[in-house]
């Protein structure tokens, strides 16, 4: 079986679609195979992530149907002409018997390109609220899937299947000692685990450092930068002292390990990305979330649907300096904490990718003469 997948250039784009390759792989027999082919945008997360899977990447060019300024508008559609056309031609040498979209911008010209090689389409949705980008591919799709049901009523014709987000098949094997374990944290410490999507986070990144020495007294912290920050704060890593700078765990990017990381905390301070939906409930994490204001408004619903159910709190970018004391009232809270996890836990759904890869394994079979 060959299967084509695309999806935008973050993590919560791409990390569904490796996700659900995955469980197509261990749901075929002995005597199947599966080759994969992502066609994206080439983002360095997106090129990192994709490598690590072991699937090759071809790039396609991509762009918002949007602009300011009409010439922006006829630039932009240049470059999705152009990206449909390369798609089409890979498509056309690949020869899938499905192309999976978790959507962004690229997954637009690369539908097209599906639908005019009669290729079957199946769409995932993570993040709760559809961008443009999926609301069109939504209309070429065969199978659409979503995270939430509330999402349901925001898509063209408001049907789909309900599945969860798709996360990695290492969320499913950790636990709290083996994740203390791996990264050398007192099994009797608080732990706040601390990362800003797969690109890092910039405005994150410094609230911790103004609040580092306070953070390291009430806990211990385990820090994934983004690798463009790691520089330095590794020095400011280096210049605390020795007791402190033991308990600052501090890392620019980590793949499988992330899972154990996050398992092995008691409190999360992320971004409200797609992949939150699924990875902090999978690992029952409660969590202060920071939506990134530019991300079309969509990393706020994310954040505030978790909130709704318990399992987080929402902090603006704009009120970031409150983070050292909310983040100290909820670790010296453990009875809203255990409520904030068991919320989390409510949410998750192991069979999300089982459930999108059965999705995709239908429109191939339906396709085959």
């Amino acid at each position: 079986m060959k299967l084509a997948l695309s999806g935008g250039g973050t993590g919560g784009h791409v990390y569904p679609a490796v996700s659900v390759a995955h469980s197509l792989q261990c749901a075929l027999s002995p005597s199947e195979t599966l080759e994969v082919l992502y066609l994206g945008s080439g983002t360095a997360a997106e090129l990192e992530i994709v490598a690590h899977a072991g699937i090759s990447l071809r790039k396609v060019s991509a762009a918002p149907m949007r602009g300011r300024m009409p010439w922006e508008m006829a630039a932009n559609a240049l470059k999705i002409a152009i990206g449909t056309k390369q798609a089409r031609s890979i498509l056309r040498d690949f020869r899938p018997q499905a192309v999976l979209s978790t959507g962004g911008y690229v997954s637009f010209p690369v539908a097209l390109a599906a639908q005019t090689c009669r290729i079957p389409l199946a769409v995932y949705l993570p993040d709760l609220y559809p961008g443009w980008a999926v609301q069109a591919t939504s209309r070429l799709a065969r199978r659409v899937a979503v995270t939430a049901a509330e999402s349901l009523r925001r898509l063209p014709h408001r049907e789909g299947v309900v599945t969860g987000y798709p996360v990695r098949p290492e969320f499913w094997k950790t636990d709290r000692g083996g994740g203390r374990e791996k990264f050398g944290l007192d099994a009797g410490e608080k732990v706040l685990f601390v990362i800003g999507a797969s690109q890092g986070a910039h405005s994150i990144n410094r609230a911790i450092v103004a609040e580092l020495s306070g953070l390291l007294e009430l806990c211990e912290v385990v820090h994934i930068s983004g690798q463009s920050d790691e520089q330095w704060l590794t020095e400011v890593r280096n210049g605390l002292a020795p007791s402190l700078r033991d308990r600052y765990h501090l890392f620019g990017y980590l793949h499988e390990d992330t899972a154990w990381a996050m398992a092995a905390a008691d409190l999360a301070v992320c971004r409200s990305g797609a992949s939150t939906l699924g990875e902090l409930p999978a690992v029952g994490l409660p969590a202060i979330l920071v939506p990134y204001r530019y991300a079309g408004g969509h990393q706020r619903l994310n954040a505030r649907y978790l909130e709704r159910h318990g399992a987080a709190v929402v902090l603006e970018d704009m009120e970031i300096e409150r983070l050292l004391p909310l983040a100290g009232s909820l670790l010296n809270d453990p009875a809203r904490l255990r409520a904030m996890r068991e919320a989390a836990l409510r949410l998750a759904r192991p069979d999300a990718a089982g459930r999108i890869a059965g999705l995709v394994r239908e429109l191939a079979e339906e396709r085959q003469p």
